[in-house]
């Protein structure tokens, strides 16, 4: 199991492994904005790898774009299917290769997301959860209805809302978030809960006025874009859905529970890095002028 962190993998391991995919490759795309993994992907179809992408319906301000997309793929070779419109979005982000290993991502194949953006990605080789990732992706695909199987596979609106829940609710030392706002009143009321029963609760994001009390802080640099959970520093929780109702059970997103406590500390390092940056960017502001 890796853990990819942004801004500072950038894209090269992305393309590293399109380029070193032996049968196939599914992609599963919400935005997509750069040429060396579109390239990747064409020279890829051009010979005898099997490459099908997966692509949003829609995104905000961004259908032209994914309509253009398709056909430059169509184009190349690759077989593309585009996600039905019963949700309110396709969000999830994921890549599967030689339908052997998962690239979990919770940022999206643009400049902004990987270069400008603090995000994370997991790549692991579980077979369930590799398998359950292909069930996820065929059934988008073809339009028909998802059962999930593995258990720390999280998707929204299927079981995203339970399975997160359970991850809070188990919490005993510590719980550090990273959301770009928490809105979801049964997720800020275990929140609040754990808080109370001696959890360090921390978000690095925001919160709406009913996580009031709970210790918040902003991103400084580079952009907040990632959703990702560490509990008592064994565990962790990396994918595209925010603890927001329409998140949880209107929208189709895609995350993973890590059970890798190497991981869960590489997260949980980088949470107290962003963090301790925070309070000196706070330390260094001046004071207000009350004259």
């Amino acid at each position: 199991m890796k853990l990819l962190v942004q801004p500072e993998a950038g894209v090269a391991p992305l393309v590293a492994a399109i380029r070193q995919a032996k049968k196939s490759i599914d992609i599963a795309i919400f935005r997509f904005d750069l040429p060396e993994v579109e390239k990747a992907l064409e020279a890829m179809a051009s010979g005898r790898v099997r490459v099908r992408a997966l692509i949003a319906h829609t995104n905000k301000g961004g259908d032209k774009l994914l309509r253009k997309l398709e056909l430059r793929l169509l184009e190349a070779g690759v077989t593309v299917a585009r996600t039905a419109d019963d949700l309110v979005r396709y969000h999830g982000k994921y890549l599967i290769i030689d339908q052997s290993s998962l690239w979990l991502l919770g940022f999206n194949s643009t400049h902004l997301d990987i270069f400008r953006s603090r995000s994370f990605g997991i790549v692991t080789t579980n077979r369930r959860l590799v398998k359950d990732a292909l069930a996820l992706f065929e059934a988008d695909s073809n339009r028909v209805a998802y059962k999930s199987r593995a258990s720390d596979l999280i998707v929204s609106p299927d079981n995203a809302r339970a399975r997160l829940s359970t991850l809070i609710k188990g919490a005993r030392k510590q719980l550090l978030l990273y959301d770009p706002k928490i809105s979801d009143s049964a997720m800020l009321r275990l929140l609040h809960e754990r808080a109370k029963n001696g959890v360090d609760v921390r978000v690095i994001g925001k919160v709406t006025i009913r996580g009031k009390g709970l210790r918040t802080a902003k991103m400084p640099k580079p952009r907040l874009h990632v959703r990702a959970i560490v509990r008592d520093g064994a565990e962790a929780f990396i994918g595209s859905q925010s603890l927001r109702c329409l998140e949880l059970d209107r929208r189709r997103e895609v995350g993973l529970i890590v059970r890798n406590r190497r991981v869960a500390r590489q997260i949980q390092a980088t949470f107290e890095t962003d963090w301790e940056q925070n309070a000196k960017l706070k330390s260094a502001e001046p004071e207000a002028d009350e004259s």
